[in-house]
């Protein structure tokens, strides 16, 4: 049955815990009121989401297990400041062809706002053959479309208005007479952007550097709360630390060792946030995540979340 939800958000984890599909980490990198909102509409084929974020932020998503035997795109839903989408810069024209295994790093100088949609494999790849005379199941390597303004802008201009539909009237979503006729123009529109379109590979040095950040987000996953440093990854993952710095710096905008500093904080926010304050105390948690300077972690800490870490630790639990 056809079927549609609206959410909003003002933690960051509540909200990457919420995207369907991805298993997805954000890293908050300015200053502000966290707001995020999610929208998920679920069409007898077509799965599609809206999601958007209001802060600087580098975000690192998978496709989970869920998302196995679909066909994935994404695309950004409206203008906005500057995003790098796996090292390189996506414009509004781009889509997003995603691999059944991808793996990601995107980052925001600002407000974040993107679409995803999907379909099964074998319904994507009858559609490529009958209609737009092309294979458009998953790419063995995650694929950029660029499509004509006149097509994306179709696609973006319905994407927007199944959205407006969940919140205001979902009971039209429910209706499977109306819930079918939005599904078919929204494909038609998708398909329209891939017919026409030029699709980008990855160039030979932007394999080696993704594979490299492939490398480099395992070694922080499999480190989930520890302080990491830059020689000790390097050696980890074999490369230089010039290199390294050269990948992060396309992929996430920043140094790895800012990255990881950033990142850190925000893990320490959290355990701010869900600790009772009576059990644990800002030292604890400072120094639990390698903060030994604990006057200029405060310092650190109030430019980037906006209050200091003891005023996290004692907000009542929202």
């Amino acid at each position: 049955m056809p079927l549609s939800d609206v959410r909003t958000f003002s933690d960051p984890d509540d909200y990457a815990a919420s995207i369907r599909g991805s298993q997805t980490e954000l890293t908050i990198l300015g200053r502000g009121q966290f707001a995020a909102k999610i929208t998920k509409i679920d069409l007898p084929r077509l799965w599609m989401q809206r999601f958007s974020d209001n802060l600087p932020r580098v975000g690192h998503s998978a496709l989970s297990t869920s998302m196995r035997g679909r066909a994935v795109f994404s695309f950004r839903t409206g203008p906005g400041p500057p995003l790098l989408w796996g090292g390189a810069v996506m414009p509004l024209t781009n889509i997003v062809r995603h691999s059944q295994g991808d793996s990601t790093f995107q980052h925001s100088t600002g407000s974040f706002s993107v679409g995803c949609m999907s379909l099964p494999i074998d319904e994507m790849a009858l559609l490529g053959a009958s209609i737009a005379g092309c294979d458009l199941a998953p790419p063995k390597q995650t694929l950029t479309i660029t499509a004509t303004p006149s097509a994306i802008a179709t696609l973006q201009r319905l994407h927007a208005a199944a959205g407006r539909l969940a919140e205001a009237a979902p009971e039209i979503i429910g209706n499977p007479n109306a819930a079918r006729g939005l599904e078919q123009a929204l494909i038609e529109a998708m398909v329209g952007c891939l017919d026409h379109s030029e699709a980008r590979e990855d160039r030979m040095a932007q394999r080696q550097h993704e594979l490299i950040m492939r490398r480099f987000r395992q070694v922080v996953e499999d480190h989930p709360e520890e302080p990491l440093y830059i020689p000790e990854i390097c050696k980890t993952i074999g490369v230089s630390e010039r290199t390294l710095r050269t990948c992060c710096k396309e992929h996430l905008g920043m140094s790895p060792k800012r990255y990881l500093l950033l990142r850190r904080m925000g893990l320490a926010r959290r355990a701010l946030r869900r600790s009772p304050p009576d059990a644990t105390s800002v030292t604890v948690i400072g120094t639990r995540y390698g903060f030994w300077e604990l006057g200029r972690f405060a310092v650190e800490y109030q430019a980037l979340f906006g209050e200091p870490p003891s005023a996290t630790l004692h907000r009542p639990a929202e």
